[in-house]
Parts: structure tokens; C-alpha cells; sequence
């Protein structure tokens, strides 16, 4: 004969007080449940956006790993077990702020030819105070020593080379030229003064003249003392500066030929005076030239893994292996039948390419429009991508289906890059700091600075928008059919404690009538 437990007291009295709080539920007290929580979750949505755009991070993030790891037993970093790590996050620190060095733009434009023409045109300044800052210390750093009081004219373009006002400084250099022949008044009154390449020629073509005469006085004393040294060293700089900017002039004025012999001419007599980069702006030239050839004999020197690398470099060294084979390259072709050898090497040349700087495919395939490059440039960073672009761009269209092949390829890098990029591939890790450095360098009054990685949207954001829409839907739909959402609450509430229900039955089966009375009285 089968027998059964009867439900206890307990139970009943559980099941009873539970229907008796549902019952006494109205729809109103559903819509005022579902519009505060709607209404308080839409406000810590409001604020984590709010705190996400100005400081990279969640707050509620933040927050947890501040305060709620120690206390849930976190690691103190002040204790001194974590000395090597702390050294360690120094060596990442250091080596960060060497990747962020901000190097001269090789192809930095004309101030008074080409910027200000532009400033003229558009009432818009294309230079940033700090990237002229930054011009302001080079031409110190270069163009003046220790020894410039013994000269006059020299005395005058130290002064001249740390004013501020652009008006002030042509004036120097004018009375630096009433003295005598000085190759820096020359050099500030062709960059700033003049306002076509024609003029800027004419006085740089003056200035060799004047250079030349300083080098060959100072080479001979350069050994009689440190001061003469210096003095000999200066004058290097300002002649081998001179000679590249007129051999840009004479690129800028369609005779090509003639620049790039210049350029060879000059690598050749200075071959010690890398810090210029004169072979990115001989690369350009032989490109404008489709001399294809000394491109690449030009890139077997300098695409070296001791010396550092540069956009220019790499994405030249892409398109010339893109060249051999865009042309005839259709994505439905090669994803039947696969790539071949030459297709397979444009590709990877392409991807690092693209992981040394992300940001150069969207200028070439016009995705994002040029702004004026920068004086100076940050390498892998916005500023270095729109210096090569605004100049490379053309090289790109010339040859036919580069930029198809480049267009269906390049976004496959980032596949091929650990995530989140605790690991480069090809290259080392991508900087965190470029955004900064480029914001800096850039006029993000009418360019919006591209930034790698993305950032992505921290998880409680997601998640404080996902409940925000939940409860405000709830509310709506409570407001709009109060009987039938009241129906659904009821059930669901059932269904949330059917589980406790089982749970209790099954305690009650198990343990004795009396027991489990006692226990409930107790």
C-alpha cells in the first residue's frame, strides 16, 4: 500500500504568504518598479559614458580594481616582492617614451610657399604651437653653436631662431644680411618669407654660396679645439640642409631628374647624416620618376632590421611587391584557385606594412580625407601615416590595381596580430602612447585624429545599456497593458520560486512531521 507525506505546516504557510504578496501587488506598483530601475540604471549609463570618454576606463572598473581587490586579498605592489616588477614596468615605461620620440617630417612643406598659402585660402592654421615649438628647437639645435658671438650676423639669427613672432624673425634675418652674406638669414627668409618655390629657390641658391664658404673656413680649423668643432659641425648642418631643400625645390618644380641627382650627390658627400632622411625623399623622386629598379636597390640599404623603420619604407617596399602582380589580382580568383608565390609575398609585404602603421590604408584608399602633414611626425601614428599619404598617394593610383589588391587585403592584418596587442607580430607592440603625441602634432580643430586600437566599450556600459532598454521597455509595456503584465509578473515570480518550492518539499519528505515542526517553531 502506497503512502505519502503530507505537506507540513510549513509549507502551506510559504506558499500561502507568497500568494497573498502577489495578490496585494498592483500594476502600478509594476510600472513604478520598472521606471525606477529604468530610470537608475539610465543614469549610471549616462555617467559611465560620461567618465568612458574622458578617461579611457570604466568607472565601475576602475573602481573594483582599485578598492575591492586589496580588500578581496589582492597583491600589494608597494611590498617589496615586486621590486622586479616594478623595474620591469620602468624598462616598458622607458621604452614607450623611445617609441614616442618625434622624429622632423623628411617632406615637411614650405612655411611661407606653401602653409601659409594655405592659411591665406582657408583661414585655417595648418600648424600646431607645438609641432612649431619643436621646428623652433631644431633650427637652435642646428643652425647655432657656442661660438656664434664672434660673428655678428650669427649673433643676430640665434636671437632670431628663439622669437616667437614670424614678422620679428624676417626682420632679423634682414638685418643679419645687412652684415654680410649669412647662410641662416637666408634659410629663415626662404622658408618663412617667400611665397612661391621659385623665390625660395632663388634664396636657398644664395645660401649655398654663403654655406659653402663657412664649411670650407670651418673644415680647416675644425681640429684646433673644441670650439672650432662645434663651429664645423654647425656649419655641416646648415650646408647639407640647404643642398636637400633645394633639391625639394627642384622636385617641387617638375625637374625630377635633377633633384634626384642632387639627392645622390648629397648622401654621397654625407653619408654620416642619416638623422635627415634624405633617402625617403630620394624614394619619392625615383617613384614620381617610375624608376622602379633604384627604388628597390634603395630599399635593399635602408630596409635593414638594425636601422629603424619608417612608413615610407615599408609600404614602398609593399607596393613595389604589389606591382608584380595587381594587375591581374581579383579576390574571386584567388579564393578559388589560391594565391600564388607572388601574390602570397605582396600580401605579407602588405600586412607589415600595415602593422608597423595602421593608419596609412584609409588615406590611400580615401576612406579619410588629407589634411597639410605636419613639421614633425610620429612614427607608426596619424601624423606619420598623413606625411606619407599626402605625398605617396599618387605613387599608389600610378600603379594599376594596387590599391584594389591593397583595399581587399589590409584589414587581414589585424587577424594576424595577438589581442590585445600584449604581442607585435612582425613589429614590436603597437605604442599606446601615438594618440597623445598625434594630438598634439595635428590641428584637431577640423581633423579628427585616427586611433589604434579602437577603443571598445567596457562591458558594465554594455551591460547598464542593455538594462536601461530592458526596465524602460517593461515600464512601457506595464503602463500599457497593466492586467496582462500584471499576469506575467505573477507567473514569472512563480516560476523564480518554483525552484524553493521543490526544494522544500523535498527537505520535508525527508526529515520527520515533528522535526521539521520544531524546527518551523523555533
Amino acid at each position: 500500500m502506497m503512502s505519502f507525506n503530507a505537506p507540513g505546516p510549513a509549507m502551506f504557510g510559504t506558499e500561502s504568504s507568497l500568494s497573498m504578496f502577489l495578490n496585494t501587488l498592483t500594476p502600478k506598483f509594476y510600472v513604478a518598479l520598472t521606471g525606477t530601475s529604468s530610470l537608475i540604471s539610465g543614469l549610471i549609463l549616462i555617467f559611465e559614458w560620461w567618465y568612458f570618454r574622458k578617461y579611457g576606463t570604466s568607472f565601475i572598473e576602475q573602481v573594483s580594481v582599485s578598492h575591492l581587490r586589496p580588500l578581496l586579498g589582492g597583491v600589494d605592489n608597494s611590498s617589496p616582492t615586486n621590486s622586479n616588477s616594478s623595474n620591469g614596468d620602468a624598462d616598458s615605461n622607458r621604452q614607450s617614451v623611445s617609441e614616442c620620440k618625434v622624429w622632423r617630417n623628411p617632406l615637411n612643406l614650405f612655411r611661407g610657399a606653401e602653409y601659409n598659402r594655405y592659411t591665406w585660402v582657408t583661414g585655417r592654421e595648418p600648424l600646431t604651437y607645438y609641432d612649431m615649438n619643436l621646428s623652433a628647437q631644431d633650427h637652435q639645435t642646428f643652425f647655432t653653436c657656442d661660438s656664434d658671438h664672434l660673428r655678428p650676423a650669427d649673433a643676430i639669427m640665434q636671437k632670431a631662431w628663439r622669437e616667437r613672432n614670424p614678422q620679428a624673425r624676417i626682420s632679423a634675418a634682414h638685418e643679419a644680411l645687412e652684415l654680410e652674406d649669412c647662410a641662416t638669414a637666408y634659410i629663415l627668409l626662404a622658408e618663412e618669407e617667400a611665397t612661391t618655390i621659385v623665390e625660395a629657390e632663388k634664396l636657398f641658391k644664395q645660401a649655398v654660396k654663403a654655406g659653402e664658404g663657412c664649411y670650407r673656413r670651418s673644415q680647416q680649423l675644425q681640429h684646433h679645439g673644441a670650439q672650432y668643432e662645434a663651429q664645423h659641425r654647425r656649419d655641416t648642418n646648415v650646408l647639407v640642409y640647404i643642398k636637400r631643400r633645394l633639391a625639394m625645390c627642384s622636385r617641387k618644380l617638375g625637374r625630377t631628374r635633377e633633384a634626384v641627382k642632387m639627392m645622390r650627390d648629397l648622401m654621397k658627400e654625407f653619408p654620416l647624416l642619416s638623422m635627415f632622411n634624405i633617402h625617403e625623399n630620394l624614394l619619392e623622386s625615383l617613384l614620381e620618376l617610375q624608376n622602379y629598379a633604384d627604388v628597390q636597390a634603395v630599399l635593399a640599404k635602408y630596409d635593414d632590421i638594425s636601422l629603424p623603420k619608417s612608413a615610407t619604407i615599408c609600404y614602398t617596399a609593399a607596393l613595389l611587391k604589389a606591382r608584380a602582380v595587381s594587375d591581374k589580382f581579383s579576390p574571386e580568383a584567388a579564393s578559388r584557385r589560391g594565391l600564388s608565390t607572388a601574390e602570397m609575398n605582396a600580401v605579407e609585404a602588405i600586412h607589415r606594412a600595415v602593422e608597423f602603421n595602421p593608419h596609412v590604408p584609409k588615406y590611400l584608399l580615401e576612406m579619410k580625407s588629407l589634411i597639410l602633414p605636419p613639421e614633425h611626425i610620429l612614427k607608426r601614428g596619424d601624423s606619420e601615416a598623413i606625411a606619407y599619404a599626402f605625398f605617396h598617394l599618387q605613387h599608389w593610383k600610378r600603379v594599376e590595381g594596387a590599391l584594389n589588391l591593397l583595399h581587399c587585403t589590409w584589414e587581414g592584418t589585424f587577424r594576424m596580430i595577438p589581442y590585445p596587442l600584449e604581442k607585435g607580430h612582425l613589429f614590436y607592440p603597437y605604442p599606446i602612447c601615438t594618440e597623445t603625441a598625434d594630438r598634439e602634432l595635428l590641428p584637431t580643430v577640423f581633423h579628427e585624429v585616427s586611433v589604434y586600437p579602437k577603443k571598445e566599450l567596457p562591458f558594465f556600459i554594455l551591460f547598464t545599456a542593455g538594462l536601461c532598454s530592458f526596465t524602460a521597455m517593461l515600464a512601457l509595456l506595464t503602463h500599457q497593458f497593466p492586467e496582462l503584465m500584471g499576469v506575467f509578473a505573477k507567473a514569472f515570480l512563480s516560476t523564480l520560486f518554483a525552484p524553493l518550492n521543490f526544494i522544500m518539499e523535498k527537505v520535508e519528505s525527508i526529515l520527520p512531521s515533528s522535526l521539521w515542526h520544531q524546527l518551523t517553531r523555533i
